[in-house]
């Protein structure tokens, strides 16, 4: 279905089971009976927000049957995802519903719920809207999304498209809520470094308007990923020891450390970085609010800093305007040119150090054979076998390669192998990896490694194999048939003599009649490669 994707099943990272202590236990469902004759109040206070076809008068759910839905303190995405999915498989309308987060039973007494939870298809654009709701503090916004979802359902497809309805608003102004209060998380979170039996820790204490701690977690993970810390707020805690990260209850602020020397480094670089000619208590207010200064070092320095502004500023006026320094930038370019690699050895390790041009493969495929080799043999790139393996030419291309050298008196062992690009580049295809063909642009951006991996290996004759290594080598697309044989790499100055035949990946392409010809007119290539080398050496 365009545009649409399965709701997922509970996860660890979307509030699914967790490690260590939470804020209570996965969300319940339960049901009660009553009679919605009765002066019974509807759960939500605003009725329009959550129309959409049918409602119980229309049909569309059992009107005497209502649900109560118990969730866990805070953000319990597991618990609503599996709640709205029984209550949409039952036919339970958003009116219907009300939703906890207490322990304690709901208004309607306490009967368990047997559904099917078949997972919903959801447009995307409600799937992704429904985690960024969900940490929001308003008591409502369950029930706002079930309303989202129930509508959606039930013939609203294209219910987010409309920018004017009540509820897709105010949800959307949930969603900027949220992100606001992690931005501020983001930004305005400092650790203070303490010791315990484990050595060095570090520990911060926030305020966070919404119940974001599981969503801002992962964010200071990645950040921070060689640290053991703890993040301790009102709602809940967060600990990484560097490998796990787990969730416990409420901290306590008293238990966070004194200030350490980084502390005082911080605030000496804040009041060095001041521009008092920029004071702007209004903005500053606006991007950062007073609630977070007390756990700000840095904070501590405004008042003194916005008192002296004035006068700073003056004095920066009436100071005599002074030229910036000249610097001569020899030294400098020439620590820049020192960094060349020296050795094929440092070039391999910065080779393997960068990622690939187009993401996907395993590693970086290293050139083998030994430095001084009369004769390098130049591939495209590697297949699926090398990407897996780390060794240029072993899979069903290289093997025939392999048998082609020996009937041709060509040693691997004495020879260099490599391949202009790389990186292996493929498509997926269900479980396969099928192999792509790299563009003039990739070939271009992995000539820089080919020329100096070439200079290294200082070969006397440099064997093209295919058109991607032709095309490495001179700069330009030669015709494979047209310049099969000896060739001179104007590109390469001449620094080695070239030769050109096929990759032996388009044998393989051939049909069966076609083959036996092809592989053969190889061989005689790679004799003809042999004796050219043989003469280079002597």
């Amino acid at each position: 279905m365009s545009g649409l994707r399965a709701f997922p099943p509970p996860s660890a990272g979307e509030g699914g089971p967790r490690s260590g202590s939470g804020e209570g236990s996965d969300g319940a469902v339960q049901s009660a009976t009553g009679d919605l004759s009765t002066n019974v109040a509807l759960p939500l206070a605003r009725p329009s927000l959550t129309r959409g076809p049918p409602s119980p008068a229309e049909g569309g759910g059992d009107a005497r049957r209502l649900q109560s839905i118990l969730l866990r303190p805070g953000a319990d995405l597991a618990g609503f995802r599996d709640a709205a999915r029984r209550l949409v498989a039952q036919g339970v309308p958003p009116e219907a519903v009300t939703w906890s987060v207490t322990d304690s039973p709901g208004l309607f007494g306490a009967e368990s719920v047997e559904a099917a939870s078949a997972p919903l298809a959801l447009p995307k654009a409600v799937a992704s809207l429904i985690p960024q709701v969900i940490p929001h503090r308003d008591p409502e916004r369950y029930g706002l999304l079930y309303a989202l979802i129930w509508r959606v359902c039930h013939g609203e497809r294209h219910l987010m498209e409309v920018g004017s309805d009540p509820l897709v608003h105010r949800l959307h102004r949930m969603a900027k809520a949220i992100g606001r209060d992690l931005h501020k998380m983001y930004a305005f979170l400092r650790f203070r470094r303490a010791e315990d039996s484990g050595g060095e820790h570090f520990v911060a204490w926030f305020e966070p308007d919404h119940h974001i701690l599981e969503a801002a977690a992962p964010f200071f993970v990645a950040r921070f990923r060689g640290m053991r810390w703890s993040i301790l707020t009102p709602d809940g805690s967060a600990h990484w020891d560097t490998d796990t990260l787990t969730y416990g209850p409420p901290g306590d602020r008293a238990a966070l450390p004194e200030g350490d020397g980084f502390e005082a480094g911080w605030q000496t670089y804040y009041e060095s970085t001041f521009n008092p000619a920029r004071t702007n208590l209004k903005a500053m207010r606006a991007e950062m609010p007073k609630k977070y200064w007390r756990n700000m070092p840095e904070t501590a320095a405004i008042p003194a800093l916005i008192r002296a502004a004035a006068g700073r500023t003056e004095a920066m006026i009436e100071r005599e305007p002074t030229l910036p320094t000249r610097r001569e930038p020899a030294r400098a370019v020439a620590a820049m040119a020192d960094q060349d690699p020296k050795t094929l050895d440092a070039l391999n390790a910065i080779i393997k150090r960068t990622e690939p041009l187009v993401p996907g493969a395993t590693q970086a495929v290293l050139g083998e054979g030994p430095v001084g080799a009369t004769i390098a043999f130049v591939g495209e790139q590697p297949g699926d076998q090398e990407d897996r393996q780390g060794r240029p030419f072993v899979g069903p291309a290289g093997q025939l390669l392999s048998r082609a050298m020996a009937e041709a008196g060509v040693d691997r062992g004495a020879s260099y192998l490599t391949n202009a690009v790389k990186h292996f580049k493929f498509e997926e295809r269900g479980k396969r990896r099928i192999h792509q063909k790299p563009t003039a642009g990739e070939v271009s951006h992995y000539r820089w490694w080919l020329d100096r991996e070439l200079d290294f290996v200082a070969p006397k004759l440099v064997v093209a194999l295919g058109a991607t290594a032709v095309l490495a080598l001179t700069g330009k697309a030669v015709p494979i048939t047209r310049a099969r044989g000896p060739f001179r790499f104007d590109r390469l100055d001449n620094r080695f003599q070239g030769f050109i035949t096929v990759h032996p990946s388009y044998l393989l392409r051939l049909p069966d009649e076609a083959k036996a010809e092809a592989y053969a007119a190889f061989v005689d290539d790679l004799r003809r490669v042999a004796e050219l080398g043989r003469e280079l050496a002597a």
